[in-house]
């Protein structure tokens, strides 16, 4: 049986600019959040993540609580995190927000813990960025711990140790999908392999063939472990237009608004033009027409063995209206385009 390939749309619920070109609130923002993850749902996209952050330019600091909402509008779309920051976040408590999302939501809830790439939550929790590491490695075990046991017998060395300890309320059916997600480091995707868990490279830049060798390793861990290996997954930016011209003009300043302000804080010289097109041509933005979008999907999905793509469509402040249009292409386009081409691939030639 050929497996289905899925598709996802992720946002970080970027603030986003409204009529006559001010910036929305973040109420606003969220709202709009929930109106786009019900469209995806009514177009049969596979999966709506919402990722966190705890800083001006972006509007969700709960996935949960949007995620919550958007259940009570959707009827059968998996509803994720993109990503959730683990290393600041206590696991417990992250398990009993997604479990309590799995209950209200008939059992389509699922998560992706990860680092994070900003690291606001630090100091606004009371954390030690010296422990970055540590924090996150701690943590994730003790996570899996919730997962896998109904009684939790724990011990590390940032917190107490947990004895037959329950946690509240229990998954209704089946574990709780749990990604990990992994930006560029190999000690990361050895470390999902190592917990038996799915793959989510989060990959925004550069050819996405350059993940080939992590792909790779994740499998080589899961052989060295006597075990088949789970899923992967890949998370990368991108915009859907009616054609290329207006697909990379719609995406072009709000990308490089929200890339200049992340880069200004980072040390990264402003993006040009040049590079930016550069980008779309031979790197990780899935930006275009739907057969454009559709046909780097679907080469991306083979060179990398991927089940599923998770496009990130927000991007600064890029307007409701637009991404709406974006999220809709997707949907009645570039959804049926790319299963077409896996599938080309896969029936053997005559």
């Amino acid at each position: 049986m050929v497996r289905t390939f899925e598709f996802g749309l992720d946002t970080f619920g970027d603030i986003t600019k409204g009529v006559g070109g001010t910036l929305l609130s973040h109420a606003q923002v969220v709202r709009d959040v929930i109106e786009e993850a019900a469209l995806a749902d009514a177009l049969g996209v596979d999966a709506f993540g919402v990722g966190e952050h705890h800083r001006p330019d972006f509007a969700v600091s709960a996935p949960e609580v949007v995620l919550a909402a958007i259940a009570s509008r959707t009827g059968r779309i998996k509803l994720g995190s993109a990503v959730t920051v683990l290393s600041s976040d206590d696991p417990i408590r992250v398990f009993e927000r997604f479990s309590t999302l799995n209950a209200a939501s008939n059992g389509r809830a699922e998560i992706t813990v990860g680092r994070g790439s900003f690291t606001e939550s630090f100091p606004l929790f009371g954390l030690d960025l010296a422990q970055y590491e540590e924090l996150f490695e701690e943590k994730l075990d003790l996570f899996v711990a919730v997962l896998r046991n109904e009684q939790v017998t724990w011990q590390g060395r940032l917190r107490p140790p947990l004895k037959n300890q329950r946690v509240f309320p229990p998954i209704e059916d089946g574990p709780l999908r749990t990604w990990v997600g992994v930006g560029g480091s190999p000690e990361s995707v050895v470390r999902a392999a190592n917990y038996d868990l799915p793959l989510a490279l989060a990959i925004i830049g550069g050819d996405p063939k350059r993940f080939r060798p992590f792909v790779d390793l994740y499998h080589r861990a899961f052989a060295q472990l006597g075990r088949p290996a789970k899923d992967i997954a890949v998370h990368s930016p991108g915009h859907v237009g009616t054609t290329d011209a207006q697909a990379r003009e719609d995406y072009w300043s709000g990308y490089k608004a929200m890339h200049d302000k992340i880069g200004g804080e980072r040390g990264w010289r402003p993006i040009s033009r040049a590079q930016f097109e550069q980008e779309v041509e031979h790197g990780s933005l899935y930006v275009g027409a739907p057969e454009t979008v559709a046909r780097k999907i679907a080469s991306t999905a083979k060179a990398l063995g991927i089940v599923r793509f998770d496009m990130k469509y927000s991007a600064g402040t890029l307007p409701h209206a637009t991404m709406m249009q974006s999220i809709e292409l997707y949907g009645k386009k570039v959804m049926p385009l790319v299963r077409e081409m896996l599938a080309e691939e896969s029936v053997p030639a005559a």
